[in-house]
Order: structure tokens, then sequence, then C-alpha cells
């Protein structure tokens, strides 16, 4: 082997591990403070991405590509956690609140985009922007907390597929914005992804206990194999056809039931945390700190008002449920962080204002570490007893 390969393969391979020996001093120092782990991930990536103390360039697109299956495996167990049935219903149901979600959040991105001057089509997607919830994020905050089966878990997950099903139609829409292109053209590529994502989704529906005989396996290696290698094929098609990679892992997810889920959900939940932990490395990387301070007012005003709007839109979701007392507030805060779709949607969007990335970067960093950090604080409410009653007055005693 030539000497220049083997420094190079040495070099990937220290900067990985220290990499790894990082993410594994900031989970032990989460846990020491009693915090997410998360913020600190995103910290760290900060730290050492472009611009920061220490930058580290040689494994950043293999800590980029181990980040994104660690969004597709958060959103995989989190589709395991549910059937086609209930997503059935989950979606049907829980319409009105996607619908009002969308409205809430969507407003003020457009207005503050307005209000700074910009043009109609960045502001557009401004409101993009700040629309959408952090699908991975809200996932992992779920998973650490235990939150799975909590009555409010349900219209939350509603809430994350509906608004990333609204992304499969939002995305190459802001791409042909951006572009300048001709109405015709915006139509035609939004029909394209709406289509795909309603194939995925009526065969995920449809087919899941064909599709679930087929992965089961006696065989712990062949069935990992199995499931790892469909849910990453499944969101690659869904990617390359303009619909959310994510929401096609997590139809995936959907589509496996019975024993053979509850077996996934074991098997990969140690892959699960595993690249979970660099999908928030990796986004703190991309972010370059000396980019932050011009646009931070702004970016923490539009912060400060969409944690408002999101807490609101989780609060209602959760009402509209069912869902009583803190399980309500901690719909809201679960859903408070952005994080994927949102730089995705400014990084589109950048040739056609300067400002929108810098912004985006830093309205998503703020809501990214609050988010988490405010479901700690929502998880530490107490719920009402399930078997309290109204205490009523004594009947008044007989007179003789």
């Amino acid at each position: 082997m030539p000497e220049s390969i083997a420094h190079d393969q040495s070099a990937l391979l220290i900067e990985l591990g220290l990499a790894v020996a990082g993410l594994a001093v900031l989970a032990r120092l989460a846990g020491w403070l009693g915090v997410p782990a998360i913020p600190l991930y995103l910290l760290g990536g900060l730290a050492f991405g472009n611009g920061g103390v220490a930058p580290v360039t040689f494994s950043q697109e293999y800590v980029e590509t181990a980040g994104e299956l660690g969004v597709l495996l958060l959103l995989f167990t989190l589709g395991l956690e549910y059937t086609g049935a209930e997503l059935r219903h989950q979606l049907a149901a829980g319409f009105p609140s996607g619908v009002i979600d969308l409205l809430l959040n969507f407003t003020p991105g457009v207005a503050a985009g307005l209000i700074l001057g910009w043009g109609p089509v960045p502001a557009v997607l401004l409101g993009g922007v700040t629309a959408i919830s952090s699908s991975g994020i809200a996932a992992k905050v779920m998973a650490d907390f235990g939150w799975g089966a909590r009555p409010e878990a349900k219209p939350v997950v509603t809430v994350l597929v509906l608004e990333d099903l609204a992304m499969a139609a939002f995305l190459p829409l802001a791409v042909v914005l951006a572009a300048g292109a001709a109405a015709q053209q915006a139509a035609a590529s939004v029909g394209l992804a709406l289509a795909v994502g309603a194939v995925v989704l009526v065969v995920a529906l449809r087919y899941g206990p064909a599709i679930t005989r087929l992965l089961d396996h006696r065989s712990d290696e062949a069935f990992l194999l199995g499931v790892f290698g469909l849910m990453v094929l499944v969101a690659g098609f869904a990617e390359r056809a303009g619909v959310s990679a994510e929401v096609g892992a997590f139809l995936v997810g959907i589509a496996v039931s019975g024993a053979v889920a509850h077996r996934a959900g074991e098997l990969v939940a140690p892959l699960r945390e595993l690249f979970a932990a660099f999908y928030f490395l990796a986004f703190g990387l991309s972010v370059n700190p000396r980019d932050l301070p011009p646009v931070l007012l702004p970016a923490a005003l539009l912060a400060v008002a969409t944690t408002l709007t999101k807490f609101a839109a989780g609060w209602w979701a959760a009402r509209r449920a069912g869902v009583e007392g803190a399980g309500r507030w901690r719909a809201g805060a679960v859903l408070v962080a952005r994080g994927e779709f949102s730089i995705v949607i400014a990084g589109l969007g950048a040739a056609a204002e300067p400002r929108l990335g810098p912004l985006a970067a830093a309205y998503v960093l703020i809501l990214a570490v609050a988010g988490p950090v405010l479901a700690r604080l929502a998880g530490r409410l107490p719920d009402p007893p399930a078997d309290a009653k109204i205490p009523t007055a004594p009947p008044p005693e007989a007179t003789p």
C-alpha cells in the first residue's frame, strides 16, 4: 500500500476514533448533568466544524453519512411503535391538527422574511424553515425519555408524518421557486412527489404482513441485514423520487409488525444510538460559528415566536386526541426543535437571499438545543393520578 494512502487511512481512523470518544465523553457529561445529550452533541460539532476552535475536515463526509443513517434509524424505530391500522386512523383523525400546525408555524417565517425586506420567494422559503419540526430530534427525545408508549406520542407522530408528507410537496416547489422556474414545471414536480409518496404509503399499509414474513428469519444476522437493507433501499428511492427519505424509513417501520417488530427494535437500538449521535454531531459541524453573530437577534426573536406556536400546535393536537394534563405540554415541547428539513430549505434558497442560510442556521441551532431542554422540563410535570376523583361531601346523616 502506498505510504500516502496508508497515511490518509490512519488519519481517517484517528479522527473518527476521536469523534466517537468525544461523543462518549459528552454522553457521560449529559448524564452527570441530568440533561439530554443532544444539545452537547450539537455544540461539540459547532466547536470542531468549519470556523470552530479546532476544525476537523478530513472525516466530515463520513460523519455526515453516518448521521444520515442515524436519522433514518430514528424514524424507522419510531415507525415500529405503530401498526398500519393505527397510522391510517391517526392520519385521518389528526389531519386538522397537521393543518393548524403548518399554518401557525409557516406564517411567522413568511412575516419575518417580509419584515426583513426580502422578496416573496425567500420569505416563503423562510416560512418553510420555521414550519417543520425535526423528526430526528423528536424521535430521539421520545426514545431517550421513554415516551413512545405515552398517549401524547401518537398525536406527535401524526403531526410529524403530516409535516414530512407536506415537505414532499414543498421541497420540489422550493427547488423550482429558487430557480425561478415556470408554474407549470413547479406543478409537475409537486405532482410527481405526491404520487410517489402515495405509492410508498399504500405499499407499506397494504403489504405490511407480507413484508414482515419476508424479513423474518431465525438468524439474527440475516434478519438484521434484511431489515437494515430494506430501510436504506426504500429511503434512497423515496429521496430520489423527491419524497423525504425519513418518510420512507418511517413507513418501513410501520410495515413491520408483531413480534418481528419487537425483535427488530431490540437489534437496531444499538445502531440507532451510535449513528444518531453522529447525526447531531454532523449538524453542528455544518454550521460556521463566524456566520452567526450578525443574525442572532432576528433568529432568537423568531425562535421565541415559533416556540410558542409549536407549543400551541402540539398542545391542541394532544387535546384533540384526548390527552390530558402534562401530556399536552410534552407534546408541544417535543415539536419545538427544528433540524434537517429547515437546513435543506435554507440551502435551496441561499442563491435567492444570501442572508437566509446564516439566519436559518442560527435559528435551527437555537431550537435544536432548546427543544430537548424544554422537553426535559415538560417531562417533569406531574400527571394526574389515573384513578383521581373529585371529592364529594359526605351524605347527611339520617335523622331518627
